[in-house]
């Protein structure tokens, strides 16, 4: 009998992951010419230095997995680089509509060079965190430096789009909440590994609920409360969200016990319900999602605070897309003002690549999740299994709380969709959370090519079966 040795197991995943990357250059540049074409008749001037340029970010970063973590899932990188050449081949195309109507600047270039930067940092974080399990020895440094990101943009951010979530140095901007949410789940990942069982303890029954017990209801309180906190000073729905919805994830996870989940809905409900009636940011968004259509009202006949019409313009822009879209290029999401390269950009996916576009855009990031989460049952450290439970599930919640205030299923939170919208911070941050995601599935396949070697070797002590 004979099977596959590591060498090959590591090969054969590489080999495939590097096919899967020419599939991905080759569609992104396919998208770019063809929006150019269908614009302006013609291939766009920078179609050359685009596919040089999408062809070094692939190479660079298959070079960088296949040296420093050989073993890695072969689809995550694939996937990240597909759903960030989507992103700048709809961002090109944004560009010539906000240029021709509003005269902005184009932001596609500097995607570009995040996207660089993004990259680099992947392969930098893969090549020098060579166990994922180093981490857990910061969990409260790391912690402390989340809360100080959190709450920072309260008194130091700046006032963009009714929300305070930005801190502008010198001519750049950031997200703090971007990292945030990576530095949550690591620590979320050491301190419950820790204290699971203490979590894990019977409780209280009410009404049918086993409830936890007080004691460890501290964690979740002070959780609720922080995000709360977010809520109220920075007007800032979609962190808040993901902050509170990863910890409660991450509780179910580790303790298996329903009661989190529904004492962790609950509070979700009662918080957004007393800040969305008293916050009048939080409230015009949610008055926005209740009636959208009554924009188009006489200016005293339309509900107090209702300024914007991106949310029914978005509603037009879907429907006006149908199942098949308008095609590349010759749609008008720039209609959508300047939120088409942030929270909106799904807009132009519906509008021109119609419900099938979108319906693959988001099957991506169902499958880069579904990676995730296949690592956390693979991997056999509890720490590596959480953190990438904590990974998945953010970025899950960010695309679900992004796609549902756009499609009018929820009120509308302002956060970015990951790797396609316009943003730095985003970008740079969703990048180093695939570089976790490829250590810990590296890290969970070596351990399993080592446990299945030993095991042959106790069958086999002559070395006659070769295993994989």
């Amino acid at each position: 009998m004979r099977g596959l040795t590591p060498r090959t197991v590591a090969g054969s995943r590489r080999r495939t992951e590097a096919l899967l990357l020419v599939l991905v250059v080759g569609i992104t540049v396919f998208g770019h010419a063809n929006a150019g074409l269908a614009m302006h008749g013609e291939p766009p001037p920078d179609l050359a230095g685009f596919a040089i340029s999408m062809t070094l970010l692939a190479l660079v970063a298959h070079l960088g997995v296949r040296r420093f973590a050989a073993y890695a899932d072969p689809l995550v990188l694939p996937l990240a680089m597909l759903l960030t050449g989507i992103g700048l081949v709809l961002l090109h195309r944004l560009d010539q509509g906000y240029i021709d109507r509003y005269g902005s600047a184009p932001v596609a270039p500097g995607q570009l060079m995040w996207s660089v930067i993004g990259v680099a940092a992947c392969v930098a974080v893969v090549a020098l965190l060579r166990d994922h399990r180093y981490l857990q020895r910061f969990i409260y440094i790391t912690m402390a430096v989340a809360l100080v990101l959190l709450i920072a943009p309260a008194f130091f951010g700046a006032d963009k789009y009714g929300a305070k979530r930005w801190i502008v140095i010198g001519g750049l901007s950031l997200q703090p909440g971007e990292f945030v949410k990576i530095m949550i789940a690591v620590f979320f990942a050491g301190y419950l590994v820790v204290h699971r069982d203490t979590l894990a303890l019977a409780g209280r029954r009410f009404l049918g609920v086993q409830l936890p017990p007080m004691r460890q209801l501290g964690p979740i309180i002070t959780v609720w409360i922080v995000s709360l906190l977010v809520l109220v000073f920075e007007r800032d729905l979609g962190t808040s969200l993901i902050f509170f919805g990863v910890f409660v994830v991450m509780l179910y996870v580790a303790t298996e016990r329903t009661s989190w989940i529904v004492t962790g809905l609950l509070m979700a409900a009662a918080g957004a319900f007393v800040v969305g009636s008293t916050e009048a940011h939080v409230k015009n968004r949610v008055q926005a999602w209740l009636d959208p259509m009554a924009i188009f009202l006489p200016e005293d006949q339309r509900p107090k605070g209702l300024i914007s019409d991106q949310s029914a313009q978005a509603l037009f822009s879907f429907g006006t897309g149908g199942i098949s879209g308008t095609g590349l290029g010759q749609g008008h999401p720039e209609l959508i003002a300047f939120a088409g390269r942030s929270d909106f950009i799904l807009t132009t996916v519906g509008e021109e690549l119609g419900l099938a576009g979108l319906m693959a855009v988001l099957l991506l990031y169902g499958l880069l999740v579904q990676r995730g989460l296949r690592m956390a049952l693979g991997s056999r450290d509890p720490f590596g299994k959480l953190l990438a439970v904590g990974l998945a599930s953010g970025l899950a919640l960010q695309v679900f709380i992004v796609t549902g205030g756009v499609t009018g299923l929820i009120p509308l939170t302002g956060k970015a969709i990951p790797f396609l919208a316009s943003g730095g911070s985003s970008l740079l941050a969703n990048w180093i959370m695939i570089a976790l995601l490829l250590r810990i599935s590296d890290s969970a396949e070596r351990q399993r090519e080592a446990d299945s070697r030993a095991a042959a070797e106790s069958r086999d002590p002559g070395g006659l079966v070769a295993v994989g």
